[in-house]
């Protein structure tokens, strides 16, 4: 079994030979039916590097198959160019949108992708040539490795041709686009909103709080903007978030901006309001709280025995994580903040309202 362009090298043979079928998943179904005879699957490369190779692997036993890797677009790739691998982001594009680079996406950054097909070559030039980075050198490879193989390259803003499947991408970053901090606290203009949002110095202390680590959940509840949940996306690539937000738009946003950054595959949105919302959700390892504040709602949280973070704004809600803080612990802590604003022909200082922070760990 093999995709078409891989049956076609093969020349005359004695073997049976089956196409590998489009969408991927009914090939799987076909494989089933050959559960007990030799079969050989073909597959690009190393079929353990954005390939099938793990697909099938979680499908049988042990025991039922054996993988002989050859090398990947990518050590090809690098070796045509010869660059440095250990040095190169390698990302997977054929089955995932463009957006996906927007987290790498700075001046001299290495990278290699694989693509859909020919016709996502101009898909990803204007993604980049969009973002401000339209001066980037783009070397197309088709058929890596293969007889057919053909190199081409050229800058993003000018990119023009057709290309054939298989085809991967090799992209030495340059443009004056914005760049995602590696920080917390991106700037605010980062995500869309109506103005209900946390701000960046307030979402920098939060994020630094909340402490994301590899392979943990967060609830965000009251999302607003989501944020506070997109950030915590960004600090890896393992982690994952469930947004909780009562109104429809900013559900809307949330995803909008998910998208933009690349890491809506990692989010799940959740109409509704706490602590109704909060029932049947997967276990978060964290939870913020930003919206919605109310005794229901802490009752709720506190009992999942997740690293809680909680701001407030209002005094009723001072109040309530004051009493909170003296029923389980943790750090009550203030966040007054002030910007230099114009005051007559000179500047003062104007204060912006201040925020209460409470975290626990229990």
């Amino acid at each position: 079994m093999a995709p078409p362009r891989h049956l076609d090298l093969l020349g005359d043979t004695r073997a049976r030979t089956i196409g590998w079928p489009v969408p991927f998943s009914d090939g799987l179904t076909q494989l089933d039916g050959l559960r007990g005879q030799r079969v050989v699957v073909l597959a690009s490369g190393d079929p353990f590097w954005f390939g099938a190779g793990s697909v099938i692997a979680r499908r049988y036993d042990a025991h039922e198959w054996t993988a002989h890797p050859g090398p990947s677009c990518f050590a090809l790739a690098a070796n045509r160019l010869g660059w440095a691998l250990e040095k190169t982001t390698c990302l997977g594009l054929h089955a995932a949108p463009m957006q996906r680079l927007r987290r790498h996406l700075a001046p001299a950054t290495h990278l290699i992708v694989t693509l859909r097909d020919g016709a996502a070559v101009g898909e990803l030039a204007g993604y980049l040539a969009q973002h401000g980075f339209g001066d980037s050198t783009i070397t197309i490879f088709e058929h890596l490795g293969g007889p057919q193989e053909r190199i081409t390259s050229g800058m993003a803003r000018a990119l023009t041709g057709t290309f054939d499947h298989p085809v991967c991408a090799a992209i030495v970053l340059a443009g004056d686009g914005a760049v995602l901090t590696r920080a917390t606290g991106q700037p605010d203009d980062t995500f869309q909103s109506d103005g209900q949002m946390t701000k960046r110095p307030v979402r920098a202390i939060t994020l630094s709080t909340l402490a994301p680590k590899p392979h943990e959940h967060l609830w965000d509840v009251g999302g607003g903007s989501g944020s506070i949940a997109l950030e915590w996306l960004l600090a890896h690539p393992t982690v994952r978030a469930t947004c909780i937000e009562p109104r429809d738009d900013r559900a809307a946003r949330i995803r909008l901006n998910a998208e933009a950054l690349g890491v809506d595959h990692r989010l799940h949105i959740v109409i509704g309001s706490a602590p109704d919302a909060l029932c049947n959700l997967e276990a978060p390892d964290a939870i913020f709280v930003g919206g919605g504040l109310s005794q229901e709602v802490l009752e709720d949280v506190s009992a999942t025995n997740a690293r809680l973070v909680v701001n407030a704004v209002t005094l009723e809600g001072e109040a309530l994580l004051a009493q909170w803080q003296t029923r389980l612990g943790g750090d009550l802590m203030r966040i007054e903040l002030a910007y230099a604003k114009p005051l007559g022909a000179k500047r003062g200082w104007a204060a912006a309202y201040p925020v209460v922070q409470w975290s626990v760990t229990q």
